[in-house]
């Protein structure tokens, strides 16, 4: 079978604190977009199997699709296993979620193929012990999350825009950014604001709340992010942002002249740079 694993992006993401398991409690505004990985999914006699167009992911047990099968041929004793083609789309190390929206869709193709009947959130809760970042990916859905990435509070309300994707070729670890990020130096913002503001269809006031608390230390890292964020506004993007950890940066239009002629911009000079649009189910 076919399945779309959709990306994401942090409209806001801040990190509140750290919490004594070492992990880091965050309140974030996620949106799915409608860049997606393709992966063909098959039944086989027995194993796990995965192939892509990709050459830099892994395809053993390191990759998160290998441990989200690996849990579900054991949780549910499955007695075959499964054959996973990727066509990867969502770059790495980009604060796109490539690889938990990988994941949850092997969760959804093999509840489909192995006739599991689990529920949304039968499934949220799986792919939670893999993945933080898994559960939302499940959904696709637009969503006010807290906590580790575990606990989503859905936006009802369509969210339009356009985004441009720039992404430099270095990426960013997500541990390396939160072990440089500085608690004591961030200005912390309420992401219910912006919950607020595309709740009531404000699109300024999403604009107004862009935050990212762990664009400081990925900048440090990488310089080229702040470089791209002033050069799309410069260019009539209303807001950009880096997503995530990094170390992609979008940029916020309704206006589709200003998406085209960003993109010209900035095709050819980064390693990359995609058109897309917020995902509304």
């Amino acid at each position: 079978m076919k399945v779309k694993a959709y990306a994401k992006v942090n409209l806001a993401l801040d990190v509140v604190r750290k919490r004594e398991d070492g992990y880091h409690d965050l309140e974030m505004i996620m949106a799915p977009i409608t860049l997606h990985d393709l992966i063909y999914v098959d039944v086989i006699k027995e194993g796990i199997e995965i192939k892509s167009n990709s050459k830099v992911m892994p395809t053993d047990q390191r990759n998160i699709m290998y441990k989200v099968a690996k849990l579900m041929q054991e949780r549910y004793h499955l007695k075959k296993g499964i054959k996973i083609f990727v066509y990867k789309h969502i770059p790495t190390q980009a604060g796109l979620a490539g690889g938990s929206a990988d994941g949850a869709a092997i969760i959804k193709a093999m509840n489909h193929l192995f006739k599991l009947n689990l529920s949304m959130e039968e499934m949220a809760a799986l792919g939670k012990e893999v993945g933080a970042d898994i559960p939302f990916c499940i959904y696709e859905q637009t969503a006010f999350v807290e906590g580790v990435g575990e606990k989503l509070q859905f936006i009802q309300t369509p969210f339009n825009a356009h985004l441009l994707l720039v992404k430099p070729k270095k990426g960013v670890s997500t541990k390396k950014a939160f072990n440089q990020l500085d608690l004591s130096q961030v200005v912390h913002q309420d992401c219910r604001t912006m919950k607020q503001a595309i709740e009531n269809k404000d699109y300024q006031g999403v604009i107004d709340n862009l935050q990212n608390t762990l664009e400081g230390p990925s900048i440090k890292m990488i310089p080229d992010i702040k470089k791209i964020k002033a050069e799309m506004i410069e260019l009539g993007f209303d807001g950009s942002l880096m997503s995530g950890s990094g170390s992609c940066v979008f940029g916020l239009t309704q206006d589709e002249k200003v998406l085209e002629a960003g993109y010209e911009y900035f095709k050819g000079k980064y390693y990359f740079v995609r058109k897309t649009d917020i995902l509304n189910k």
